[in-house]
């Protein structure tokens, strides 16, 4: 009992530096968002028409509006959440993005943004139909390309295009919502000890 007690009093010490699991949090989640407002900010005029086109697109209504909703919260939100400044507040608009972007892009799609037919719990017939397809390109790269040197840095992959990041990140923002920016590296934090004094 008393190695368990000492065990937690060892975790617990950990408190003092639990700034980092929301530092971390914000500095994995701005440059993707940045990347991602960033270029739909470069295609505006095709991102919105793929925002509005019913046949190849979203279909959404007022594309224009949309897109440039998309692309602001986005950009935005990675330079708030780069410094720590209404990190709760712009949690909110990026997980309802995280959620459209789900419902409308990748939900048909199934969970698995990598198809992976190994994963048997999420593999669909879209997971295993890439799965073929990946391995017929496979054969085609060791048999006319030199394919050590093509993989000596990871394997070929081909994209299922799944739920699966924008859920990720969605939970990621979710934590930020209720925990907030953290301690010391967030002006959210510095801001709150100043004024906390006034009240």
């Amino acid at each position: 009992m008393k190695l368990l007690c000492n065990m937690q009093k060892m975790l617990n010490s950990t408190r003092a530096i639990d700034f980092l699991g929301p530092l971390a949090l914000r500095l994995y989640l701005a440059p993707i968002f940045f990347m991602a407002g960033y270029n739909k900010f470069s295609h505006f005029d095709s991102t919105a028409q793929w925002f509005g086109n019913t046949e190849w697109g979203l279909g959404l209504p007022f594309p224009e509006v949309m897109a440039f909703l998309a692309t602001s919260t986005e950009l935005v939100g990675a330079g708030l959440l780069l410094i720590g400044l209404a990190v709760r507040w712009i949690s909110i608009p990026l997980m309802f993005t995280m959620i459209v972007a789900a419902v409308t892009t990748h939900w048909q799609n199934g969970w698995s943004a990598i198809a992976d037919n190994s994963f048997w719990l999420f593999s669909t017939e879209r997971t295993q139909g890439a799965g073929e397809r990946l391995a017929k390109a496979k054969d085609i790269l060791q048999e006319h390309g030199n394919y050590e040197w093509l993989t000596e840095s990871g394997n070929f992959v081909v994209s299922n295009n799944g739920i699966e990041f924008a859920a990720t990140y969605f939970i990621m923002l979710l934590v930020l919502f209720f925990i907030g920016s953290g301690k010391y590296f967030s002006v959210d934090y510095w801001l709150g000890e100043k004024f906390k004094h006034c009240a």
